[in-house]
């Protein structure tokens, strides 16, 4: 069977669409972006596609319609939707709308899995969105210069015990830890929110009467059934940026499950800031 040289790509927000669009071209594929206006970067449009089409998050109809007039036979979702936006920002039109209505749960997962068994019924086959960038995941081991102390570990094994739970339900992948406490769990709102969130809670504590110590760990997971065509985990220099400014000094990610977005600048950005980054 001759494998379609066309290749259809939604693209949500960050660098992720951008490289995939990057890696699919290299290979010789011609890409057809279907960019969610609320979402994607304006420079995807000079990236080099076939064409690019921008839709709104809630036209499922036009998606679709899109891809079967360029004869897109699969396709790779690829960039952040925010949750939230997801479920309070869209105008779904009559196909997403009635998607919706016939979830049993209003979750990332169920919904994203929902729109894959939709476009699959249409002929269109959603591929892994890290299949053309797998240098890119991180691989497993210690990957900064500095390895996690003692108290970080004991932080890393609590903190994914925690998310596990978490991630079985698809509320969140992301748990912050400080000496064994929860300070704050990932809901809607993402991965960096909820570090500066913690930040917060450890600034806002009084110093005298604190018996936490003021640094924490940052533990990312997978979810145990991971997905690995929608919402897999990315880490990014922001992120480092974000958990220096929040005295967060160490990061826990699933190897070969976690998107470093940024390659190595990510590591080098630890390591300048003195943050141990492993990979388990």
């Amino acid at each position: 069977m001759t494998i379609s040289k066309r290749l259809g790509l939604i693209a949500g927000n960050g660098r992720f669409p951008l490289l995939v669009l990057d890696a699919a071209r290299a290979q010789g594929l011609e890409v057809i972006v279907a960019a969610i206006k609320e979402e994607a970067y304006p420079e995807i449009d000079a990236h080099g596609a076939v064409a690019v089409h921008w839709l709104s998050l809630g036209e499922l109809s036009k998606l679709i319609e899109t891809f079967q007039r360029e004869n897109v036979t699969r396709a790779i979702m690829a960039g952040q939707v925010k949750h939230k936006q997801i479920f309070s920002s869209i105008r779904p039109d009559w196909r997403l709308a009635k998607l919706l209505l016939s979830l049993g749960t209003r979750n990332t997962d169920s919904l994203l899995g929902a729109v894959a068994k939709v476009l699959a019924d249409e002929g269109i086959t959603l591929e892994s969105s890290t299949s053309l960038l797998e240098p890119l995941l991180a691989r497993p081991g210690v990957l900064t210069k500095r390895a996690p102390s003692n108290q970080e570990i004991k932080n890393i094994e609590y903190g994914r015990d925690v998310a596990r739970h978490m991630a079985q339900y698809d509320i969140g992948q992301t748990v912050v830890v400080a000496e064994a406490a929860c300070v704050a769990v990932e809901a809607m709102e993402g991965t960096d929110a909820t570090i500066e969130r913690a930040g917060e809670i450890m600034r806002s504590l009084e110093a005298d009467a604190s018996t936490l110590s003021r640094t924490l760990t940052v533990v990312k997971i997978a979810k145990p059934n991971q997905d690995m065509r929608f919402d897999v985990p990315v880490i990014g220099v922001k992120t480092i940026e974000v958990m220096h400014k929040s005295s967060a000094t160490c990061l826990a990610i699933d190897g070969g499950k976690c998107l470093l977005i940024d390659g190595e600048p990510i590591i080098a950005a630890a390591d300048d800031a003195g943050i141990a980054i492993v990979a388990n």
